[in-house]
């Protein structure tokens, strides 16, 4: 495998993959196909069974997620294949989780069940992987109608429109973003066209993000690329890889509620979907913003100021974290006023209660899943317009970190967690990761002013043209008097 390139935003250009059928694969793949029913397996299996990749480099784990009766593999099916039953829990998360924990494979091929792959589908989506290991391939796919066609005619054709009329498929939505995007190069976002029916990645990865969420019952595939995208991945959508999925999607069926049954899964979950979040006042799982203050040594006046700047901002999808050494505080007998720790029990008594701070000891290496981490002095709070106003900058050419010089010689940033984890995957520890994202994302450098603008001067005070000068007060009065008591 070669060495990890510095890959800039979600440009894969650098990389080199070899053609199809020219060269020869060495990592292991283990394709996990949650089911439950089983309807459409067979054709799934037949198809895998023709693949071009090496037998002995691939396994197939069927994960039967409680079909009654339960899975029984058909006679067509890849040379390693197994039933692996789900024992715990229900759903596609639970499912190809509990399949990627059984897989022995390197690359983790994720297919759904009614699929059908083209031969080259697997070596297609593998060769990117032997190419640098922060990489998810994401296959293409047509919906047809289920022709009657049988397992040996799919194993037997060697392209997939000899079985199935892709003439009249329905396209995924998908590639007609890789299209507008250059092949997702110039994509904001990429990690939205890798959807559940096949992708493929590094087995480490997938464990390193923890997964899919298995309380994620709708969009599970969208919110577990989301976390992928965080962690600092490059998506690369594999125009090679075909396949058509059997049956229309379920949008189609009922498009408005397919909708609203997988909002409130991610609303709470991608802070970067804003369109989602505009509930005034509430409060979501995942905030859009950390900001991590470090409050070791600071009087508890200052942070009682920098908290209340923090959640009192026009941005209010935030979360405060109070890093300093809470683990010291213990709670045997002592002297309450003379305390050596009474500033720092003192902040932790005043914030232990509140939902939207928190108190560790070690900032984390990323703010992740939350997409953007600010850190900067204690006893600079921020403006209320700070924090939109740092976002709104780097959004404009999702630069990977925003550093606000302050007067002082010191200085505030604002850092894109992708770009965090990118740099920690392509560091060694010790490195500048600032030096990885200026070459990855973008480092900027700008002033103060428009982030912590100056407070507005003061209006003068007019005095009104007929009055030259302050009368005394005994005459004031009695000029209103005799206004009184003139006739009207």
């Amino acid at each position: 495998m070669n060495a990890r390139p510095a890959l800039r935003q979600n440009d894969y250009s650098p990389v080199a993959v070899p053609q199809l059928g020219a060269w020869s694969p060495d990592l292991s793949v283990s394709v996990v196909i949650p089911a439950h029913g089983g309807q459409g397996l067979e054709l799934t299996l037949a198809a895998l069974a023709a693949q071009t990749y090496p037998d002995y480099l691939m396994e197939v784990l069927v994960v039967d997620d409680g079909s009654d009766p339960p899975i029984r593999l058909p006679e067509l099916r890849p040379v390693n294949t197994r039933v692996v039953r789900v024992r715990d829990g229900w759903g596609i998360s639970n499912a190809v989780n509990t399949g990627v924990k059984a897989a022995d494979g390197e690359i983790i091929q994720r297919l759904d069940a009614d699929m059908v792959a083209c031969r080259e589908h697997i070596e297609a989506m593998a060769r990117w992987h032997h190419a640098t290991d922060y990489l998810v391939s994401i296959g293409m796919k047509k919906f047809v109608d289920t022709p009657p066609v049988t397992p040996r005619q799919v194993f037997s054709a060697r392209r997939l429109d000899e079985v199935f009329d892709l003439a009249e498929a329905l396209p995924s939505s998908t590639e007609a973003t890789i299209a507008k995007t250059d092949g997702l190069r110039k994509s904001r976002n990429p990690y939205h066209v890798c959807t559940g029916p096949t992708f493929a990645l590094p087995r480490e990865i997938f464990h390193a993000v923890g997964g899919l969420d298995p309380n994620v019952v709708r969009g599970e595939d969208t919110e577990f690329s989301y976390r992928l995208a965080m962690y600092g991945v490059v998506f690369v959508p594999e125009m090679e890889a075909q396949a058509v999925h059997l049956g229309l999607p379920s949008q189609h069926r009922d498009r408005e509620r397919a909708v609203r049954a997988v909002e409130p899964y991610l609303v709470h979950r991608i802070p970067l979907r804003r369109d989602l979040r505009k509930d005034r006042g509430r409060r979501w799982l995942v905030p859009y913003v950390e900001i991590v203050l470090d409050v070791a040594g600071a009087a508890e006046p200052a942070v009682r100021r920098a908290v209340a700047a923090a959640l009192d901002g026009k941005l209010q999808d935030v979360v405060v974290t109070l890093v300093g050494p809470w683990s010291r505080l213990d709670d045997e007998r002592r002297v309450t006023l003379s305390d050596p720790d009474f500033e720092l029990r003192l902040m932790r008594d005043l914030f232990a209660h509140d939902e939207r701070v928190r108190l560790i000891d070690e900032a984390a290496p990323t703010p992740a899943p939350s997409p953007f981490r600010y850190r900067g002095p204690v006893d600079v709070p921020l403006h209320r317009a700070t924090l939109e106003r740092m976002i709104e900058s780097v959004q404009k050419d999702l630069a990977g970190v925003l550093v606000v010089d302050l007067a002082d010689g010191r200085s505030a940033r604002l850092e894109r967690t992708s770009a965090l984890g990118r740099a920690l995957l392509l560091s060694d520890e010790g490195a500048d990761l600032d030096d990885v994202i200026g070459t990855t994302h973008g480092v900027r450098h700008e002033p103060p002013d428009r982030y912590w603008p100056a407070p507005p001067a003061p209006e003068p005070v007019t005095i009104p043209s007929q009055v030259t000068a302050a009368e005394p007060p005994e005459k004031t009065l009695l000029r209103r008097l005799k206004s009184a008591l003139r006739p009207g």
